[in-house]
C-alpha cells in the first residue's frame, strides 16, 4: 500500500512540472498582461535595449502597445511619438505623459527617446 501512495504521489509530482513547463513555455510573459508595476519595470529594462535605427514594429514586437501616441507629418516625412509606461507619479488610475518614456520615430526609424525626444517632437 505504501508503494502505491508513493507512485500516485511521484505522478503527482511528475504531472504538475508538466504543467508548469508548458505554461512557461507555450504562455509569453507579453506586456499587455502584466499589471502596471510589473509593466513599468519591464518597460524600463527593455528600453536600456533599444537601438537608434530600430524599427518601429521591432520596438512594439519588444515593448508591446504603446500607452500613448502621437503622431504629425511634415512634407514626406512621418514622425510619431509613443510613450511607455516607466514611472508612478500619481494613484489616479490613469497614465499620463509625466509617467512615460517618450521613443521618437521618424519613417519608423527610432531616432531618439527620453524627455529630449518628446521637445524635439513638439518643436518640429
Amino acid at each position: 500500500m505504501n508503494s502505491k501512495v508513493i507512485r500516485l504521489i511521484l505522478a503527482g509530482i511528475a504531472l504538475y512540472a508538466v504543467f508548469v513547463f508548458m505554461v512557461i513555455a507555450f504562455y509569453p510573459d507579453k506586456p499587455e498582461n502584466m499589471d502596471w508595476k510589473d509593466r513599468e519595470e519591464y518597460n524600463r529594462v527593455q528600453i536600456t535595449k533599444l537601438k537608434l535605427g530600430s524599427t518601429r514594429e521591432e520596438v512594439l514586437a519588444l515593448l508591446g502597445t504603446p500607452d500613448i501616441t502621437e503622431a504629425k507629418q511634415q512634407g514626406a516625412t512621418v514622425i510619431q511619438v509613443m510613450f511607455f509606461r516607466t514611472q508612478h507619479v500619481r494613484a489616479d488610475g490613469l497614465t499620463t505623459q509625466d509617467e512615460c518614456t517618450p521613443l521618437l520615430f521618424e519613417n519608423d526609424k527610432l531616432i531618439a527617446w527620453g524627455e529630449g525626444a518628446y521637445s524635439s517632437y513638439q518643436n518640429s
